[in-house]
């Protein structure tokens, strides 16, 4: 629980700074949220705790799926995700996810090689648990 709670608030202390790089996509029922950093970005104890590499040519994607709760800001739910990111020259990777539960968080967290400064485009096919449906959430990105 510690280690995702100081992975989580390194990624959401860094979103001011990061602003570009963080989206949410609003889908039937759900909001899938998506941020992109460089994996320099994570502390060395973070980054050993999940096994990531850290470096300026290495970028990581954290995605959560929030369910629609009335008068709530939702819950947190499990999903399939297929991720891929595809740059400049349309050249396609997937993006192998882990899944974190820790308590009522869920997320998920992939990494990659960052090959030039982009731009990116990251696609995700996200099933959350009960859809009848996958639904697709398009995020583009740049590294400078």
């Amino acid at each position: 629980m510690k280690k995702l709670m100081i992975l989580l608030v390194t990624v959401f202390l860094l979103m001011p700074a990061l602003s570009q790089a963080e989206n949410s996509t609003k889908i039937p029922g759900h909001t899938i949220h998506h941020n992109v950093i460089t994996t320099d970005f994570l502390s060395p104890n973070i980054a050993s705790a999940y096994r990531i590499i850290r470096s300026k040519n290495r970028g990581m994607i954290n995605i959560s799926v929030i369910q629609d709760v009335p008068g709530t800001t939702g819950t947190a739910v499990m999903a399939n995700i297929r991720a891929r990111v595809i740059n400049l020259l349309g050249q396609q990777r997937s993006i192998n996810l882990k899944e974190i539960r820790e308590g009522n968080a869920i997320y998920y967290i992939g990494d990659f090689i960052i090959s030039s400064q982009g731009p990116f485009v990251f696609m995700l096919d996200v099933m959350p648990v009960g859809a009848k449906k996958p639904f697709t959430a398009k995020l583009e990105h740049s590294f400078q």
